[in-house]
């Protein structure tokens, strides 16, 4: 893909959502999937199925990167397993004098050791963004903004693959003062048909 992200085609960010949708989504009658409670659910969208495939890995990466280079931002910060990859995907796209840091955040702070909350090289000085795969309520990147915060870091913004567009979470970031983008929204109607269809979102 094109390294300036405001030349990138949208018909190319278009197809680069569509595959890690239809990559991620698992339905109902191919495997038993539940939700925390243990009920049964029609889908879900697991990405780390397509993210932590190589080819995936690259191109995301790259325009995730892209987009955020064009906001002058070079630290990213994950919270949970389905971030982890993204945050590694960004950084394997730095640019000579332009490298990317990169910080898993923890639960609660490490007990021994060196007892850190936020690992890796993050620099206090620099605002980090934080970056997951999918945008929901939005409980989950405010709680990972709040632990960066109380760790001494300034969060400036949310970027993530998905947003699932019906459950408020973009208007909730927003009124802490973050910005957030995603390279795919989806609303409840597509994903529904998608899921019982076949149909992409």
């Amino acid at each position: 893909m094109p390294n300036d992200s405001s030349t990138v085609p949208e018909s190319a960010l278009a197809k680069l959502g569509h595959t890690l949708y239809q990559r991620a989504l698992v339905r109902r009658e191919d495997e038993a999937i539940t939700d925390p409670r243990g009920q049964p659910i029609g889908w879900l969208l697991d990405t780390r199925t397509p993210m932590l495939d190589g080819e995936v890995f690259e191109e995301a990466g790259a325009v995730l990167a892209e987009r955020l280079r064009a906001r002058g931002l070079y630290q990213v910060a994950g919270f949970g397993y389905g971030a982890f990859p993204i945050v590694t995907a960004v950084l394997a796209h730095g640019k000579p004098g332009q490298a990317f840091k990169g910080g898993f955040i923890r639960e609660r702070r490490k007990a021994y050791g060196r007892r850190r909350l936020v690992e890796g090289p993050l620099d206090r000085s620099k605002p980090v963004a934080l970056v997951d795969d999918i945008l929901n309520s939005g409980r989950s990147a405010a709680r990972a903004a709040a632990l960066l915060r109380s760790d001494g870091f300034t969060v400036d913004g949310v970027v993530t693959l998905f947003n699932f567009t019906w459950s408020g979470g973009r208007a909730r970031l927003e009124a802490e003062g973050l910005w957030v983008e995603s390279l795919l929204e989806l609303n409840l109607r597509e994903s529904a048909r998608a899921a019982t269809s076949g149909d992409t979102a």
